[in-house]
């Protein structure tokens, strides 16, 4: 993708996740994802309905009349997108690739933190750690992100998702908002996923395609796993192997929801096909 063409995805994506983070995500995000505690701002005269409790008496007693101590929501927040990159994503047999959609959501995510002053950071894995941009404020940071997200060809085509999260727990010291866009068909990260909810506030968003959930009767077929790239004759109008595939798509879903909701992490469902507005939007109203 030459310099131009790139510049010209990243300011479409800009223009409309933007959008939607200022006008809808910006107030939802502040509201879920609360600062660190309360600081002290400035004593103002005391109004009919303050809390007696912040009264400064000090101030009172110099003045002869009551004052209360302001606080403000100390925020200074990072948030962590973590995002998979690996074969399974470039597929989509509806409007978008899975990849596209997760790249709008991790921009609309980065931008409603930016309106909140929080500081952002990336983590682009397949089976391995691709990239790592720690984390830092401001839109030409999120501009650079975007631009990642758009154009990162990655060196493995496999997923290891608990790879990723060892990762985030060696490089995040302090806690921070997680935000992990997958489509999760991995294994094995329950142990690793424990340690980083524990630590961090993470929830997985899965994107995915309502053609994954199961094979059509197409007779037989070449297929090509996105992952290793292995060509296979598939037997479609077989019953047992559109049993087969079923469940083992079921599974994968069933260890992602289990493994999230057994440590206290959130989850998203996400389709291509459906509105990811809805979702971010429910997601925040349920938890704030």
């Amino acid at each position: 993708m030459d310099t131009k063409e790139l510049l010209k995805k990243v300011r479409k994506i800009e223009i409309k996740t933007r959008r939607l983070s200022d006008h809808i995500f910006g107030g939802e995000y502040h509201s879920t994802f609360k600062g660190r505690g309360m600081t002290f701002s400035e004593v103002r005269q005391y109004q009919f309905g303050d809390d007696v409790r912040n009264i400064d008496w000090n101030v009172t007693a110099r003045y002869s009349e009551p004052f209360i101590k302001v606080f403000e929501e100390e925020r200074e927040l990072t948030m962590m997108l973590m995002v998979d990159i690996s074969g399974s994503e470039l597929f989509g047999t509806e409007t978008q690739f899975k990849n596209e959609i997760v790249t709008e959501i991790a921009a609309t995510l980065a931008f409603s933190a930016t309106q909140n002053n929080d500081k952002i950071g990336l983590i682009l894995f397949s089976e391995k750690v691709e990239l790592y941009i720690p984390p830092k404020k401001g839109r030409s940071h999120v501009l650079r992100i975007i631009r990642e997200l758009i154009e990162f060809e990655p060196s493995s085509k496999a997923t290891n998702i608990a790879e990723a999260l060892k990762f985030l727990s060696s490089v995040i010291k302090k806690r921070a908002i997680v935000f992990v866009l997958s489509d999760f068909m991995a294994d094995d990260y329950l142990h690793t996923m424990k340690i980083a909810a524990k630590k961090h506030d993470v929830t997985g968003i899965r994107v995915y395609d309502k053609r994954e959930e199961s094979i059509p009767n197409l007779g037989m077929v070449q297929m090509q796993d996105g992952e290793t790239g292995e060509l296979m004759l598939v037997n479609t109008a077989s019953k047992r192997v559109r049993l087969n595939y079923g469940k083992y798509y079921h599974d994968k879903v069933h260890y992602f929801k289990e493994s999230f909701t057994k440590t206290g992490a959130g989850t998203i469902d996400c389709r291509v096909d459906e509105s990811y507005v809805k979702k971010l939007l429910g997601y925040f109203k349920a938890r704030a």
